[in-house]
């Protein structure tokens, strides 16, 4: 019986992290939810800033712009903004982002250049602390659902590293979301902005839904307008001057989806690690209800012998 009794134990330890797992999922899937919304919400500003800087640099494309933003210079160092998570329990999410910005920075030493780290998420930065590489900025803590304000903070460090001279280029390593059981690190250069990649592309957002009790995906592709300013139109101020002040919202802008689509990866990975979880426990749950029965039956069949056997023994 004693037997008995450690199945017992192990069948209500797997159904208590069972439920825990499931809570996890709805708590992910819920927030997955908020990221999509996020995402909507902060859409208009980003066409209209698009539309905007489109026309601006179709204006000025004949003109010779110097700008700090858009100026290119010899690279001697590399700025890599990393974007990972604070916890764990997402599958191969953190893993995959570092081993992405890992490879990235050998590339950059092979090519005889030096790099810089500027690491958001608590996961990548205790992984690059105790290998000893060059930080410059570390963020972590920060709020699941990305804010504006969280963006402009990274920004602010990444400008000022950029103008002062500390780093030539900064490129940007951060997770794409793809679907919610897909998501693929990627690398955008952020500085310099170049005017000829301002032009709007076509997007895609993602739509969480469910369907027979079960969650699903489906992406909408979303073009953005590129009207071009009219050619009749009279500046108060120079252009340029305008160009120049749009440039660092367009950055922040790009920094504020990149968040989103990291924290969107992070989420959905989180969800279908621990939706698997949930399935594995039912599996050995399953197994163990059936090993415990069996393990039963033994036990009440040799009673039932024993109890023969000792019937005989009298009678006899």
């Amino acid at each position: 019986m004693a037997n008995l009794k450690t199945i017992r134990d192990r069948i209500k330890s797997v159904k208590n992290t069972k439920k825990i797992t499931e809570a996890m999922r709805l708590v992910a899937a819920a927030k997955v939810r908020r990221a999509q919304e996020q995402v909507t919400a902060t859409r208009p500003f980003a066409d209209r800033l698009a539309e905007v800087l489109y026309g601006l640099a179709e204006r000025l494309q004949f003109e010779n712009l110097d700008l700090p933003l858009l100026k290119k210079r010899e690279v001697r160092t590399v700025g890599l903004l990393v974007i990972s998570g604070d916890r764990g329990l997402c599958g191969g999410y953190n893993g995959n982002i570092i081993r992405y910005a890992e490879n990235r920075a050998k590339e950059i030493k092979a090519e005889g250049l030096n790099y810089k780290f500027v690491l958001v998420g608590r996961k990548s930065t205790q992984y690059f602390q105790r290998r000893d590489q060059p930080i410059d900025a570390t963020y972590a803590g920060l709020e699941q659902i990305p804010t504006a304000a969280e963006a402009a903070q990274i920004a602010d460090e990444l400008l000022s590293l950029f103008l002062s001279g500390t780093v030539d280029r900064v490129e940007l390593i951060y997770t794409k979301f793809v679907s919610l059981i897909s998501s693929r690190p990627v690398i955008q250069t952020l500085l310099p902005l170049d005017p000829q990649g301002l032009e709007a592309q076509d997007d895609e957002i993602f739509r969480l839904t469910t369907k027979g009790g079960q969650f699903e995906v489906s992406r909408e592709k979303v073009t953005a307008p590129t009207k071009s300013l009219p050619r009749d139109m009279i500046f108060e101020q120079d252009p340029a001057q305008i160009l120049e002040a749009l440039l660092p919202l367009y950055l922040n802008n790009q920094l504020l989806r990149a968040l989103q689509e990291s924290a969107a990866s992070e989420l959905a990975a989180r969800m279908t690690a621990m939706n698997n979880a949930s399935e594995n426990a039912s599996d050995l749950i399953g197994s163990l209800t059936l090993t415990y029965n069996k393990a039963r039956q033994a036990a009440i069949t040799q009673e039932i012998l024993e109890v023969c056997g000792g019937a005989e023994a009298l009678n006899g």
